[in-house]
């Protein structure tokens, strides 16, 4: 298993008739963190909604790895190697850990649980826990930890550290980065804590009305105040 691409051409998407992306193109490279930046309603949870597969698509392509999903129904793309996290984190509350991660494992064996308790050892400690018993903190790592146990090629996480403690997050952060480290994962992220998205990816793609307003590396955006101020309402980064 290694890192795949990802390629988007000229992307329109939405629900019902309301469009929400309006042609948007981006490659992003085998390995590549990616973070998608931009205010709040500018369409960043449509994208990732939009290649997974849980929007009307009004017209363009995505192409995962050299592979092309536009046809492909959700489950299908997650099979061709896309895992995606939302922002809803979708634990099964009457499920506990254990079971929670059987449902990533898809026909792996068992013993693959171990590679998710490896890296949130606290999710070993609450295996035998209900998803409704956990902290929001908790829950986000098990919602990851499943996607992880898929193996995907190409990872979508939307919002990972929405309402989280500052200890936790980075946990997670830390998580993401040896995931990114590994070579085995393309992952692309979109996050709030603007700082926080920054030091983890190679490049930003700021979002405004659905279309792409400005794209370039992480350290180009972390010295153009203007930019940031203007695209994503923050008067300073810490």
């Amino acid at each position: 298993m290694s890192a795949a691409s990802l390629e988007i051409r000229n992307l329109s998407s939405g629900y019902g008739p309301t469009r929400v992306i309006e042609d948007i193109s981006l490659n992003v490279a085998p390995g590549e963190r990616l973070a998608i930046l931009g205010r709040n309603g500018v369409g960043k949870t449509s994208l990732f909604a939009s290649i997974a597969g849980q929007t009307k698509r009004y017209g363009g392509e995505i192409i995962l790895g050299g592979k092309n999903i536009t046809s492909l129904a959700p489950a299908a793309r997650a099979l061709a190697g896309l895992g995606y996290v939302p922002q809803t984190r979708d634990v099964f509350p009457t499920l506990t850990v254990e079971e929670n991660l059987f449902v990533g494992l898809k026909k792996r064996p068992q013993s693959a649980l171990e590679e998710a308790y490896e890296m949130f050892p606290r999710l070993k400690e609450r295996r035998k826990n209900l998803g409704s018993q956990l902290s929001g903190g908790e829950q986000q790592m098990l919602s990851t930890a499943r996607s992880i146990l898929g193996q995907p090629t190409l990872l979508l996480l939307d919002e990972p550290l929405e309402g989280l403690a500052p200890v936790i997050c980075e946990e997670l952060m830390a998580a993401f980065s040896l995931l990114a480290q590994s070579g085995k994962m393309t992952l692309l992220l979109v996050e709030q804590r603007i700082q926080s998205a920054l030091d983890f990816a190679d490049r930003v793609v700021i979002l405004e009305r659905g279309q792409i307003a400005w794209t370039g590396s992480s350290a180009e955006l972390s010295a153009d105040k203007e930019t940031v101020e203007h695209l994503l309402g923050v008067g300073g980064l810490h």
